[in-house]
């Protein structure tokens, strides 16, 4: 009994030991034939960066004012009204505009009065930045000038065949009709006084009225007047409806309206915010704001005021 019991015991230790053996050949196969790892993310390729807008380069400008001199028709047309929010949301700086004739406004550059203009008198901008009162001169937007007079048409301008428009204001003269100027050293009145040299002729006597004063008042003074004004065409549309003056020439030759901008030269002095006045250069002539300017009053009177003309 004692033999069979020991056999017995050592046939079990046996096949223990042999199934011990066997468990742990599996593991180490399975051991050996696992997978090998993934790539570590330092391996792996590196993403490619959405390509970024570039109005997200503007700098952050909160608490920054920048002062804007301009055309009073940027601001009567109601252009800035609409695109300058933008502007505020992009940067965060506030914009104080100073809405004067462009000879104004230049001289408030060249006096170091404010940080950037936006103007419509080219030869004299291109003298602005000669004389390194300004940094560099950047196409905007153009439009273009009318004559606009009463429904009477008074000089008989309506339907008129001129060689060019200095032609019709010379008509206005000869039919003794009273002509508003701006009287203000503006681009339109730098504009008109380039028509009337056109015209060889200076105008003068109670028929001629110089107001001194923006496009607004101007046009507003011709309509209580019943005379004739040289406006540009965005301010016109824009308060047509409440004038009793129609487009009576235009089209013709010298009645292009361009604008440009500037930032006026830093060195003038401490206070001007050089940072914010190239801000607002690459806001204004980028893609996106372009698009803006060129979407202004179609809406309302179904074609733009402005044409967008950034290089």
């Amino acid at each position: 009994m004692k033999m069979k019991f020991r056999s017995k015991s050592k046939k079990s230790i046996n096949t223990i030991l042999l199934t011990m053996l066997l468990l742990a050949l599996v593991l180490f196969g399975a051991g050996c034939s696992q997978p090998a790892p993934a790539e570590t993310p330092a391996e792996a390729p590196a993403e490619t960066p959405a390509e970024t807008p570039a109005e997200s380069t503007l700098p952050s400008l909160e608490g920054q004012t920048l002062i804007l001199s301009t055309t009073t028709s940027t601001q009567d047309s109601g252009l800035l009204d609409f695109i300058l929010p933008d502007f505020k949301a992009k940067t965060g700086a506030e914009v104080k505009v100073v809405a004067v004739g462009s000879g104004a406004a230049i001289q408030m550059g060249v006096d170091g009065e404010a940080d950037v203009l936006l103007v419509h008198a080219k030869a004299d901008e291109e003298k602005f930045v000669a004389e390194g009162h300004g940094l560099q001169r950047f196409s905007v937007m153009y439009n273009d000038f009318v004559v606009v007079g009463p429904s009477a048409d008074p000089a008989a301008l309506k339907g008129a065949s001129f060689a060019n428009a200095g032609e019709a204001l010379k008509q206005i003269m000869d039919k003794g009709a009273s002509f508003v100027s701006r009287g203000d050293d503006s681009g339109t009145h730098k504009k008109e006084n380039s028509l009337w040299k056109l015209a060889d002729m200076t105008p003068s006597g109670d028929q001629y009225v110089s107001a001194g004063k923006g496009m607004g008042d101007v046009l507003q003074m011709a309509n209580e007047l019943q005379a004739y004004t040289l406006t540009d065409r965005a301010t016109y549309l824009s308060m047509k409806d409440n004038l009793e003056l129609e487009i009576v020439t235009e089209g013709l030759e010298g009645l292009l309206n361009p604008y440009g901008v500037i930032a006026v030269n830093p060195d003038k002095n401490e206070q001007i915010n050089a940072e914010a006045a190239q801000a607002f250069i690459d806001w204004i002539v980028s893609d996106e704001t372009q698009t803006l300017i060129g979407e202004f009053g179609v809406e309302k009177f179904g074609a733009p005021l402005f044409f967008p003309d950034a290089e």
